[in-house]
């Protein structure tokens, strides 16, 4: 874990291990919640001493808007790449019905919400998927440019989905990945009292019981199960959106330490 003051779920997956022997490499993507509260020590730390040169930001166009432009975005070294998971074509997104304020509304809200919350989420990390497959592919396009951080709006769900595809081509074993998606529940409760202090995110969270936020292991194994049963895998998924060879080997060289 990487202690950051504006900040409270930053890690670098280094050292997980691959299935051929090797590890990822440090210093190389890193995973966060949002970075729109860094101080400028937090800062320098991620640009001086992690060399961080690309932010990968998941978030939707209305959640940017809303807390306006983070420090890193005047840091002249560092590229911002604003992905959002969420279709971005109209007014309200993906959102089934205007029953909250409008001026304020977050890409999830007003979505179904029947059956198991591993189902649910499932079904959340699904659309992602199925929404915008080209962020996907573009944010893992992104890491074989320099030193990366992938963030949304906890570090738990939309960058879980992007950090467990990287993995996955990078030849993580499948329970390592899993339990990388869980290692967020350990700051849960730090995520949940920092975006509490926002009025972006404050309702929302309020409107959920807590266990819904957990990031459950049973969530990301049943979810990679779909992808594993429909698609080949991860790699079989990005493959079918444009991903290539070229993109593999780069990702790969970028993500292991070389050792195997």
């Amino acid at each position: 874990m990487i202690e950051l003051e504006g900040a409270v779920n930053v890690r670098d997956l280094g050292g997980l291990p691959t299935v051929d022997g090797g590890a990822i490499r440090t210093g190389a993507l890193l995973r966060s919640d949002n970075l729109q509260d860094l101080t400028p020590a937090d800062v320098r730390r991620l640009v001086t001493d992690h060399g961080l040169r690309n932010v990968v930001d998941l978030r939707s166009d209305t959640e940017v808007s809303l807390t306006g432009p983070g420090p890193l975005t005047r840091e002249p070294t560092v590229t911002i790449h604003h992905l959002s998971l969420f279709s971005e074509g109209g007014r309200f997104t993906d959102v089934e019905a205007d029953t909250i304020d409008t001026d304020n509304v977050l890409p999830w809200q007003g979505r179904q919400e029947d059956g198991p919350e591993s189902d649910r989420s499932v079904g959340h990390y699904l659309g992602y998927l199925a929404d915008r497959p080209d962020s996907v592919v573009r944010a893992l396009r992104v890491v074989p440019s320099g030193t990366s951080i992938v963030h949304c709006a906890a570090g738990k769900d939309r960058t879980g989905v992007v950090v467990a595809f990287a993995l996955s081509v990078a030849g993580v074993p499948r329970e390592e990945i899993v339990a990388d998606y869980a290692a967020t529940g350990e700051r849960l409760e730090a995520i949940l009292a920092r975006l509490r202090s926002s009025p972006v995110y404050a309702q929302d969270l309020d409107s959920r019981p807590a266990d819904t936020h957990m990031p459950h292991a049973q969530t990301m194994e049943k979810f990679l199960a779909v992808i594993d049963e429909h698609f080949g895998g991860p790699l079989g998924w990005l493959e079918r959106h444009g991903w290539t060879d070229a993109d593999t080997t780069a990702l790969r060289a970028t993500l292991r330490d070389g050792s195997r």
